[in-house]
């Protein structure tokens, strides 16, 4: 019944609004609205209003590029008043109205509405007051056009392999688009039902979060979906479109389709497979059924981030959701398990429980991010993704170790602020302080609170401490343990704690810090920096004389545990299962040093890589020489484990970039030489197969890519010849998929080769394999051939715009690039700004070209540009982060070059 009368009460609005007087541009005319001001000066929405639910259609023109639609929004009035203050961006209001609970009208005139652009709010003033207590109808119909960026209700576009060109509507909500769309009460606290209605034309179909109930035809077709359960507005989505899917059911009945372009449908099969298991995985282990049902995934050509959790509609760049049988390599399988596990998990922890404010939006991220990592062990354990955790808990400690990281939970009011809370801190830290919390209570009680959090607050919104309240039965050495002051400390507070261990006689002596990579124990600022910060740790230890884990909370500044006089060594923190650095004093890393030569297994390959890990943090912040930690992994030469095999490698990759970049000919040859002579072993072993286990196929494809990129002989005639046999074949021989961008990157050397890449870029309908190929261009020495890539990402048409920033990022890396990039970054800055101030791209951009500098005059000239663009600097951390970024590696430069050339000369002695 009430759906009936709403499609009256559209054609009766609709007759309205043509009966009143319009302006050139066809929006209707408001009554004078001089003796009315703006009622509201708040960012954040009055709560005295409540929406319940929303009945919304919407008719996108995809010719046009435009949209129409109406809203009629059930709210609650709590306190008296005549105005309805809610969101609105980028729309022209054609007419608003309110109704009383019998669909009458308030007022017989049309009603004002006022707007505040500035806080994206609109204003609708009610003659006759609204009642505490009593419910209404507020009506709005509007207009706008299909967005040229990636958020709010907005055009993407593909072309078939005969070059015609399709486009689609997709929407992107988070955090505050939806109000592009459609007015509303934008904040994730106003949780209300959803029923949509989409007029579209027989080509297309349309997607929503709940599935179609009916379809209608009146000229167009006009797609009813089911009303939606209670959820935030940024989880709202639709979508019209020409793509084909694939289906099958979970094993509680749940309708699970994959969508994609009909070209690309074939490369869907692995996501269906992926998101079953998921569905069924998450089902048993929060112990709550699915509330929807269905779940739709569908990959999206124009996509910025990596996908998003729109709940029954989860959306996905085509890289993160499709995989290509021929040209998808492991990694790429391995990033589509856990992007689709990341998604699905949100849809519980996110969707069915969500935060309040955007400051706490770690409890969506930070759980879903580290939930990516339980589900796929559980659900593909061969693909070995525990190995990948260390890695994000290593990207954290790069970011909270410099002074300009902030707490987990930070205020964040302006949508640009709330923005930029979507960065490592929310995702990485969150889910590493979620590890080490779970390994802390044990997995069964970790599980169990879930559960009780999820139960009690389902369809409703929670603070930090809701979380900690439902974890919290816990007993630690016979004792309540108060989890809230305990995960306060990491949740409260920015920045990592530093542990340095010692020895007296039986006791291990504790003493903890804040660590800090950015301002050195010698600088003035060291002790100030230090006041105030405190951490209760839940520590970790093993020792030689027994590999039992000992565990121990220290709450206080300094601390000491009895051992016992046999003790040799000890390794603290084990596994790494805890967020804290390790430093050891005395001879304490010599007798690390000695294990790892003498009797490596004795440790874990999480503790070797721990080990590898923190002694060259140690020497970036000033605890360590680098000849110690250069010396620590003397070591490797009998490692047979990729993941501290890679941890080694990769610092001294990232030394000889560093120096490469500097211009440091003889140096860069020397450490050059080195690498090869010394992983001289492990590069021959590698094969130019598909073969092995994943942890295999990683090692081979990052020792290759390496021993090629340092102009080994063997490596790069292989790689030649390998170019050279698929070029001849006219793309059609099936380059290993592991060792492809490679290949590709040796075979951009020349000129001929170059030109090949980019047309097969153009042509190839796999996502996976351009990555590859644009990676491989971006890898030529020819300044004009990186100018032009750039360019064209600026350009939008041959290399998409939501490929930009990784564009600049790429050439950014190459040494021959790393200046071309920030110039143009300089150069394009208000362009840039206009496509990407509200994402994350352009905080990729900032940090991902300065981090490449470690001169004082690249320092000079970054910050005179962030000086020329203050009122934006000022809005954007990352322009801090960058600043530490580039003091950080200056000072590693200046303190430490002269060591690693003498060690360097030690090795050839």
């Amino acid at each position: 019944m009430a759906l009936a009368w709403l499609s009256v009460l559209s054609l009766f609005f609709m007759s309205l609004v043509l009966s009143q007087p319009v302006d050139e541009n066809g929006v209707q005319s408001t009554p004078a609205t001089s003796g009315l001001s703006f009622p509201w000066s708040r960012l954040r929405l009055p709560r005295y209003i409540v929406p319940h639910h929303y009945r919304l259609l919407l008719h996108p023109n995809l010719t046009e590029l435009s949209f129409k639609g109406s809203v009629q929004i059930q709210i609650d009035v709590q306190n008296s008043t005549n105005w309805v203050v809610l969101h609105s961006k980028d729309l022209k209001i054609l007419q608003a109205t309110v109704l009383d609970p019998n669909f009458s009208h308030l007022s017989d005139k049309t009603l004002p509405v006022l707007h505040n652009p500035s806080h994206e709010q609109i204003g609708i003033f009610s003659p006759r007051v609204l009642t505490s207590g009593h419910k209404y109808f507020l009506y709005i119909e509007f207009w706008g056009e299909l967005s040229e960026g990636f958020s709010g209700f907005y055009k993407s576009t593909y072309r078939t392999s005969t070059g015609e060109s399709r486009t689609l509507a997709s929407t992107h909500f988070e955090p505050t688009s939806a109000r592009m769309a459609f007015p509303c009460f934008d904040e994730p606290s106003f949780k209300a039902n959803f029923s949509v209605r989409i007029r579209r034309t027989s080509e297309h179909i349309s997607l929503s979060n709940m599935p179609v109930v009916s379809v209608a035809r009146r000229g167009l077709f006009e797609d009813r979906f089911h009303p939606s359960v209670k959820m935030s507005t940024y989880l709202v989505a639709f979508i019209i479109c020409d793509f084909k899917s694939v289906t099958t059911t979970t094993s509680s009945g749940v309708q699970v389709s994959i969508y994609a372009s009909a070209e690309k449908w074939p490369q869907t099969t692995y996501a269906l497979e992926v998101a079953v298991k998921m569905m069924d995985f998450y089902e048993k282990y929060f112990d709550i059924p699915y509330p929807l049902p269905k779940q739709d995934l569908i990959a999206i050509p124009d996509f910025q981030s990596g996908a998003m959790e729109n709940w029954g509609l989860t959306t996905y760049r085509e890289t993160s959701l499709l995989v290509d049988p021929l040209t998808s390599c492991i990694a790429d399988k391995v990033w589509v398990t856990m992007v689709i596990g990341h998604e699905l998990a949100h849809q519980w922890f996110g969707n069915l429980v969500t935060m309040e404010w955007w400051n706490d939006i770690w409890l969506n991220e930070g759980f879903a991010k580290y939930m990516e990592f339980i589900s796929v062990e559980a659900t593909y354990p061969e693909l070995r993704v525990d190995e990948y955790l260390l890695d994000t808990c290593f990207a954290a400690f790069g970011y909270d170790s410099m002074n300009s990281s902030r707490p987990i939970c930070s205020p964040a009011e302006t949508p640009t602020q709330i923005e930029q809370m979507f960065d490592t801190i929310s995702y990485e830290k969150g889910a590493c302080v979620l590890h080490m919390l779970r390994h802390f209570l044990t997995d069964e009680v970790f599980q169990s609170g879930i559960v009780r959090y999820l139960r009690k607050f389902s369809y409703r919104n929670t603070h930090n401490q809701d979380l900690w309240d439902s974890l919290s039965n816990y007993l630690f050495s016979g004792d309540h343990l108060d989890l809230a002051a305990m995960m306060n400390t990491w949740t409260l507070q920015k920045g990592i704690p530093l542990v340095t261990v010692s020895r007296k006689g039986p006791y291990l002596l504790l003493r903890q810090e804040r660590f800090l990579t950015t301002v050195m124990p010698t600088d003035p600022l060291w002790s100030t920096l230090q006041q105030g910060f405190l951490w209760h740790i839940p520590l970790t230890f093993t020792t030689d004389t027994s590999s039992t884990i000992r565990r121990h909370l220290m709450t206080a500044p300094t601390d000491s545990i009895y051992i016992g006089s046999e003790v040799n060594w000890v390794k603290v923190n084990t596994d790494m299962t805890g967020y804290y650095v390790v430093h050891y004093e005395d001879d304490g890393w010599e007798k690390m040093a000695k294990v790892l030569l003498e009797n490596h297994t004795a440790l874990s390959y999480k503790d070797r890589t721990h080990l590898i890990h923190n002694a060259f943090q140690l020497v970036t912040a000033g605890h360590l020489p680098l000849n110690k930690a250069l010396d620590l992994i003397g070591y490797l030469r009998l490692e047979t484990h990729t993941v501290p095999l890679l941890k080694g490698l990769g610092y001294l990759e990232l030394f000889y970039r560093n120096v490469e970049r500097r211009k440091e000919t003889v140096l860069t040859k020397k450490l050059g030489l080195y690498i090869l002579r010394f992983f001289r072993a492990v590069i021959d072993q590698q094969t130019w197969t598909d073969l092995g286990s994943v942890s295999e196929r990683r090692l081979r494809s990052e020792v290759l890519s390496l021993a090629c990129h340092l102009n080994d002989p063997v490596c790069v005639q292989r790689a030649r010849q390998t170019f050279n046999d698929w070029l001849l074949s006219n793309y059609t021989l099936n380059l290993p998929t592991d060792v492809a961008e490679m290949v590709y990157s040796v075979g951009a050397r020349d000129d001929r080769g170059w030109a090949s890449l980019f047309h097969l870029y153009n042509i190839s309908l796999s996502e996976a394999q351009k990555n590859r190929i644009m990676f491989a261009l971006t890898c030529s020495t020819d300044p004009n051939k990186l100018k032009s890539l750039l360019e064209l990402s600026l350009e939008g048409k041959v290399i998409r715009s939501q490929d930009l920033s990784s564009v600049i990022l790429m050439v950014a890396r190459n040494p021959q690039g790393s200046h071309l990039a920030w110039n143009f970054v300089i150069k394009n800055w208000d362009a840039l700004v206009q496509k990407f101030l509200a994402s994350n791209s352009i905080r990729n951009i900032i940090i991902g070209t300065t981090r490449q500098f470690s001169s004082r005059e690249d320092l000079a000239n970054v910050q005179l540009f962030f000086e020329s663009i203050k009122d934006q600097a000022n809005q954007l951390s990352a322009t801090q982060l960058a600043l530490d970024n580039l003091e950080k590696n200056i000072r590693w430069c200046e303190r430490n070059l002269e060591t690693l050339r003498a060690w360097l000369d030690e090795q050839r002695n």
